[in-house]
């Protein structure tokens, strides 16, 4: 199958569109909005705001609609678990996918694909179909979710080098993180005011719309990189993937730093419906402004990363998860609704640090061959959500929510100053 190849050197070129051949940036020339004159570059951002518009509506909807028809905090964890395990063989698959073909395709597809989904769920609410003793239709819904988002991710992320080139990779992650962002802000505000107005359904149709522009815009792209050919079956391509990875230490060391944040820091979008409705007591109209607040966290934490140069990254990665758990401690134990809106803020610095730096890191140091798989680990890992969101939710109906997302927290803390104390390996990247 080949021998594994040493970790790539920072400096080799990268294939890109609009930048020149190699996309290498002269020292002190990086500038916020920088990738953004690549116009390949454009129509794959415009893309994303799309799609993770519709992702973004989908943090407020689908947890508060479990809720609503159900009442248990059980359930939510059981709607995030079912949604969570596809999404662990799908990921893995989707990155060896993205190594074998042209990852335009299964963006393209995808999108279609996430459009017909969320239109399926608009016309059952439509038509009355989803009520108390249906609820396994969420249930389904998040699998076929979960299993879309395993084909789709690494191919999202892979594609950004391809795109822009190496040198400029975190100023194109970082503007995207803050696209992200933007919509963290403002998404989940409509979702919460369509949901008031209008019901649930107008949520999933508006959702449905916005994956249907995605598609649009990803098919005016060009294709972009280069296929590496092989003789290999996609298994034994998965497996020498992760052979790579296993002979990476700091590859290896910060997926598994993400593995532990993401347990440990995710559950709370999912359990906030219990919080807006059982503590704070301020509704789907509070929720989306919660999230919101977490948004104008993330945009500033996005803009500060999109114009640093590609130094101590390794370092800004632990702290950025330390300030993450810290945060979430804060607004764990809130009862105060202007003490929870700062520290969503504070929530989303710390999230935009944590998962655009770990992001960056992991891509800069992947051979190009094997980007496509090693982002699936990468994002397997995301499938582990609705593990901690599954525990969480039976530690919830146990003791109250208040302990269960704290208590997550704390150990994300403990874990965070170990991790920065005696992980020089990622400690000292660039």
């Amino acid at each position: 199958m080949g021998s594994i190849p040493e970790m790539v050197n920072p400096q080799t070129p990268v294939t890109n569109h609009g930048e020149g051949k190699t996309g290498v940036v002269p020292a002190g020339k990086v500038r916020i909005f920088s990738s953004l004159a690549n116009p390949v570059f454009r129509l794959y951002f415009i893309g994303m705001l799309c799609q993770m518009a519709s992702m973004s509506m989908q943090v407020v909807v689908t947890p508060l609609l479990v809720y609503r028809i159900t009442g248990s905090a059980t359930l939510l964890g059981i709607v995030a678990l079912a949604g969570s395990l596809p999404h662990v063989f799908f990921s893995l698959f989707g990155g060896v996918i993205a190594d074998r073909v042209h990852k335009k395709h299964i963006l393209l597809i995808a999108s279609g694909a996430f459009t017909v989904v969320a239109l399926g769920l608009a016309v059952s609410l439509a038509f009355g179909v989803l009520t108390a003793k249906t609820w396994w239709i969420l249930v389904i819904n998040s699998v076929c979710q979960s299993s879309l988002m395993g084909i789709l991710i690494p191919a999202r992320h892979a594609i950004i080098p391809e795109i822009v080139g190496r040198e400029r990779l975190m100023n194109a992650v970082a503007l995207n993180s803050m696209g992200v962002s933007f919509l963290r802000l403002m998404a989940p505000a409509a979702a919460g005011f369509l949901i008031e107005g209008f019901g649930f359904k107008a949520v999933y149709f508006s959702m449905a719309g916005l994956y249907a522009a995605c598609a649009l815009f990803i098919a005016f792209m060009p294709l972009t990189g280069r296929l590496t050919p092989t003789t290999e079956n996609p298994f034994e391509q998965l497996w020498t993937g992760l052979n790579y990875i296993r002979h990476q230490s700091a590859i290896l060391l910060i997926l598994v730093l993400t593995l532990f944040a993401v347990i440990l820091s995710m559950p709370y979008q999912q359990l906030i419906a219990v919080f807006v409705d059982d503590i704070l007591k301020v509704g789907a109209k509070g929720m989306g402004i919660l999230m919101s607040a977490s948004g104008v966290g993330a945009i500033a934490g996005s803009l500060v990363l999109a114009s640093l140069s590609n130094k101590k990254r390794g370092l800004m990665l632990l702290l950025g998860t330390l300030f993450l758990g810290l945060a979430l401690v804060g607004f764990s134990f809130s009862d105060s609704w202007t003490i929870s809106l700062v520290m969503m803020v504070a929530i989303g610095v710390g999230h935009t640090a944590r998962m655009t730096l770990s992001n960056i890191l992991v891509q800069h140091y992947t051979a190009d061959e094997y980007r496509g798989r090693v982002m699936g680990v990468y994002d397997m890992e995301m499938s582990f959500v609705g593990v901690g969101t599954f525990l969480a939710g039976l530690l919830t109906e146990a003791f109250n929510a208040q302990w269960a997302v704290g208590g997550f927290a704390l150990l994300l803390v403990v874990f965070s100053l170990v991790a920065l104390l005696f992980l020089p390996q990622i400690r000292n990247l660039d």
